[in-house]
């Protein structure tokens, strides 16, 4: 449905009471899904970081295999070409993602939809590269016909379409739930305080080598540069944060701008004004789709569905002629924090 934005990230030194100091701190990068992960966790025992390190790009390249478009072999790839009315039999990957996904497109009204294939495709933000012109509107209707997560029919690991040319897009969800595995892992082995980072989607849990929760910070929505400072720094007290925007993915023509991130019932790029959503969730993969929801969805309906969610905030950023103007979520605020002068920046 999307290209994700990556996010700024920052952790905040200062001197506050640090975890024991057998607690040693080890740092995790590499490469998945067509961006960077980054991991910073704490151990009291000592660990091996290259037996880490290959647990992780292990997991990665799994999740990978199953919802990269990218891949001809993918378990999403194989779906897509598969024929309509028959079952396709889920790997439990793939179906712990869909679960989250009827959940979703239900909660959003369908503004949330990882049917969209076609419209992303057709507008040029997917696997088939630009085209040298606009869509026109038979174009974009023919392409509506082909939409609809309600056309899917989820079964016990099992999964049908009841068209044939449904195809699914789970870009904007599938990051999440890499990070929600990596923590997994993490979780698996006693694990406690750490935080993943994949593509600028974050989960962190416990405390950071200071003895706090960790501290992340959300991009100012700015289309001129690749480093436009912090918005906003919130606190990840064993919570998920995840950030949709229009500002780095877009193209110009005739005079307009169009986003990469698809109204699944007009078919159109969305021009609602919403420049950014964030969203903290328990989970990443909840809280990266719906930022990609909150997006397409009426700012104040956005809000509106969020307050009524548990243990779920949001920050929705809107452009107002040149002014931003923030509308969050009723518990969000609790979860900003002040930025410190001269305090250090990065991992």
């Amino acid at each position: 449905m999307k290209t994700r934005i990556l996010a700024a990230l920052i952790i905040v030194f200062m001197v506050l009471p640090v975890l024991p100091l057998s607690a040693a701190e080890y740092t995790l990068t590499g490469k998945t899904m067509g961006t960077f992960y980054r991991i910073k966790f704490l151990s009291n025992q000592p660990l091996s970081t290259q037996l880490w390190q290959k647990k992780v790009d292990l997991r990665l390249r799994e999740v990978s295999g199953r919802l990269s478009m990218y891949q001809k072999d993918s378990e999403i790839s194989r779906f897509n070409r598969s024929p309509g009315n028959k079952a396709f039999r889920l790997s439990k990957d793939f179906y712990r993602v869909l679960v989250q996904c009827e959940t979703l497109y239900q909660q959003t009204r369908g503004a949330w939809d990882g049917t969209v294939k076609p419209l992303v495709d057709l507008w040029g933000f997917g696997t088939k590269g630009r085209p040298n012109t606009l869509p026109d509107d038979q174009q974009i209707k023919k392409a509506l016909d082909h939409i609809g997560f309600n056309k899917l029919i989820l079964g016990d690991r099992t999964l049908v379409k009841q068209t044939p040319d449904i195809t699914l897009d789970l870009g904007s969800i599938a990051k999440g739930y890499g990070v929600d595995e990596i923590a997994r892992l993490f979780a698996m082995a006693n694990l406690e305080n750490y935080l993943v980072e994949i593509g600028g989607e974050l989960r962190g849990s416990g405390k950071n080598k200071k003895g706090t929760p960790w501290v992340v910070g959300i991009s100012k929505p700015d289309k001129k540069g690749l480093n436009p400072g912090l918005y906003q720094v919130v606190s990840l007290d064993n919570m998920a944060i995840a950030t949709s925007g229009n500002y780095r993915n877009f193209f110009e023509k005739e005079g307009k701008t169009f986003s990469h991130i698809i109204d699944p019932k007009t078919g159109y790029p969305v021009g609602n004004q919403v420049v950014s959503a964030s969203v903290i969730a328990e989970t990443c993969t909840l809280a990266d789709g719906l930022a990609t929801a909150l997006m397409v969805m009426d700012s104040d309906q956005g809000v509106e569905l969020v307050n009524r969610m548990d243990n779920t905030e949001c920050l929705i950023i809107k452009k107002q002629g040149e002014r931003l103007i923030t509308v969050r979520s009723k518990g969000f605020s609790a979860l900003e924090k002040k930025q410190p002068s001269g305090q250090q920046q990065g991992w």
